[in-house]
């Protein structure tokens, strides 16, 4: 299942389509291999408040869905990786990873733990 995200026009236009929530639930029923696009744009200054043109609350929301992508991430969720899409451009993609056969948590806990951390 891919999701596209919205163009950087309707980004502007609209709120991100795409909250840490989402992102969250997108993972909790994601099958090994999925992908999301979770942001399209250049992540680094879209989400910077010194340089962004988002409006600050769509700006905020973005910054939530990169850390919560990386919080994934790095409990072994999901893979990360880019797609140039052109100058300055990129989508910003989610793969979801198999699940271990034995977790001892949910996947419920190990995203709130990274959260809390």
């Amino acid at each position: 299942m891919l999701m596209m995200a919205a163009t950087h026009d309707e980004r502007r236009a609209a709120k991100p389509r795409l909250t840490d929530i989402d992102l969250y639930a997108w993972i909790a029923q994601a099958e090994a291999g999925d992908a999301l696009i979770y942001h399209c744009g250049f992540l680094v200054v879209d989400a910077d408040i010194a340089i962004s043109t988002l409006p600050a609350d769509q700006r905020k929301v973005l910054r939530g869905v990169a850390d919560a992508a990386f919080r994934a991430a790095e409990q072994g969720l999901v893979h990360l990786v880019q797609e140039r899409l052109g100058t300055d451009r990129f989508a910003y993609i989610a793969i979801a990873r198999p699940r271990p056969k034995a977790a001892a948590a949910s996947l419920s806990s190990l995203l709130l733990e990274a959260q809390a951390a």
